[in-house]
């Protein structure tokens, strides 16, 4: 069967009452436009209109090698940090019309969507692609030439960091991973898919068309392609979910996207999986020797609650307080306090959903067993109970769970734990250990949960140095 054969279906009827924003394509250089497909946003249910896939330009031909892999390092930085540049530059129309389009699809306000598409170009840095790479690879010639080793048996062989077939599913939560995916994925001269998501199917198109118009025939454009299907549609996973076009999916999102991915799995077709996480606080009793302190805890653990508005993976959902019921208390109400402040300044006041309004409420009811302070207008909600509650608190919702120590919260950390915001600062190292054996992925000092080290792991791994199709050549023992 030919790829062309192969088109989606229409995600949402005709004759929807919802306004039709339209989100172009962006294909090897090119950019597709068209109003053939119709489908709905995740979030607020708008509808919005996407060309067919033309599969034949999706696909890059294995016979060819990747455009970009005889590009020198160097080059691809400087491109991007070019990019980075125009994307903040007031003057570019493809992302102030992207933000004006995605402000109709998306649940952060526009001056938060604004914020973080132009925010996230500062990660076209010089200097911070060059920490990325170094940290990435042992020896980053390696993505630029066949390095020569040598084992102890004096067997000769070369090394190549080679350009991979990436397909990239996006997240909805957050428009700055676009740009970060993009770079990434040049980094590593790979030939990439962005599979965007019905939330944001703009900010990926806007970046490639920022750097078509740098210039439209740079290897970079031309290694890159953007469009949206629905996640699960097999009309079209069944096509390009297969190793003869591509190596690996780099796949974000929640347990559904990730679901849809795992049965295409297979010999030559792998997953790097950025999953569902939950980031927690934890607040030890140091917090209650004063009322600065007190303040202080608070305001920290309210910053880490708040990032993107608490749509972020790492922003903290629990907040594990070590201290008796009157003190839980006193600390929940100041982190109330200090998370409708946040909330203001964020002009973000979305009601909860129905189904977490009804759970909340009915935790209102239970005086003898939670602590309720606010309400569920979407201005700021803080629980407090003596164990994690039994749902997903977001839209500026936390949960302060209350234990005698911080070892009893240690039971509730796996996996799925990814940050870890921590106070006071100086017993982090007596933790560290701990979380990691229970699975967390990263610890940091409470309210600097946002920012990270540059070039540091990511959800427990070296993303880039998984991107790559490492390939030997062997050269045997000796010269000849």
């Amino acid at each position: 069967m030919s790829v062309t054969d192969i088109r989606p279906q229409s995600a949402d009827p005709a004759g929807s009452a919802n306004p039709v924003v339209a989100a172009p394509f962006f294909l090897r250089g090119e950019l597709s436009e068209g109003r053939d497909v119709t489908h709905r946003s995740r979030d607020l249910g708008v509808t919005f209109a996407t060309p067919r896939i033309a599969m034949d330009k999706a696909v890059h031909p294995r016979t060819e090698v990747p455009p970009l892999l005889n590009v020198p390092l160097k080059e691809i930085i400087d491109f991007l940090v070019e990019t980075g540049e125009r994307i903040r530059d007031p003057r570019n129309t493809f992302v102030q019309d992207c933000i004006d389009r995605m402000a109709g699809t998306h649940v952060l306000p526009r001056a938060v969507l604004e914020g973080q598409v132009k925010g996230a170009a500062a990660y076209l840095d010089k200097r911070l692609l060059e920490t990325v790479v170094e940290q990435n690879f042992p020896d980053p010639r390696a993505l630029d030439e066949w390095v020569p080793k040598q084992d102890f048996t004096g067997r000769k062989s070369y090394i190549r960091a080679f350009a991979p077939r990436l397909i990239h599913v996006l997240p909805g939560n957050s428009p700055g991973v676009a740009v970060k995916s993009i770079a990434q994925g040049a980094l590593v001269k790979a030939v990439n898919l962005f599979k965007m998501s019905s939330s944001d199917p703009f900010t990926t198109v806007a970046v490639l068309r920022t750097m078509a118009d740098i210039d439209p025939g740079h290897p970079i454009v031309r290694s890159m392609s953007a469009v949206y299907w629905r996640g699960g549609d097999d009309t079209v996973e069944q096509v390009l979910y297969r190793p003869q076009y591509f190596d690996k999916i780099v796949a974000w999102g929640g347990g559904d996207a990730i679901n849809n991915v795992i049965k295409y799995l297979g010999p030559g077709f792998q997953l790097v999986s950025f999953d569902p996480k939950t980031s927690i606080s934890m607040v030890g009793r140091e917090a209650f020797a004063s009322a600065q302190a007190l303040d202080t805890a608070a305001e920290l653990a309210a910053g880490d609650v708040m990032i993107l508005n608490q749509e972020a993976c790492v922003a903290s959902r629990f907040v594990f307080v070590e201290a008796d019921q009157a003190d839980a208390d006193r600390f929940s109400e100041r982190l109330h306090a200090r998370i409708v402040e946040k909330a203001a300044a964020s002009g973000d006041a979305r009601p909860l959903d129905a189904e977490l309004r009804e759970q909340i409420d009915v935790l209102t009811m239970l005086d003898d067993e939670f602590g309720v302070w606010g309400k569920t207008d979407g201005h700021g909600l803080v629980i407090r109970s003596d164990e994690p509650v039994d749902f997903h608190p977001i839209n500026k919702t936390a949960n302060v769970v209350r234990v005698d120590s911080l070892d009893e919260a240690m039971r509730y950390v796996n996996v799925a734990t990814q940050t870890v915001g921590f106070y006071p600062f100086d017993r982090m190292a007596d933790y560290r250990d701990r979380l990691a054996s229970g699975g967390a992925q990263r610890i940091v000092r409470l309210g600097e949960a946002g920012p990270s080290t540059i070039g540091n792991p990511h959800d427990a791994m070296y993303p880039l140095h998984r991107f790559v199709h490492w390939m030997a050549h062997e050269d045997g023992v000796g010269s000849q």
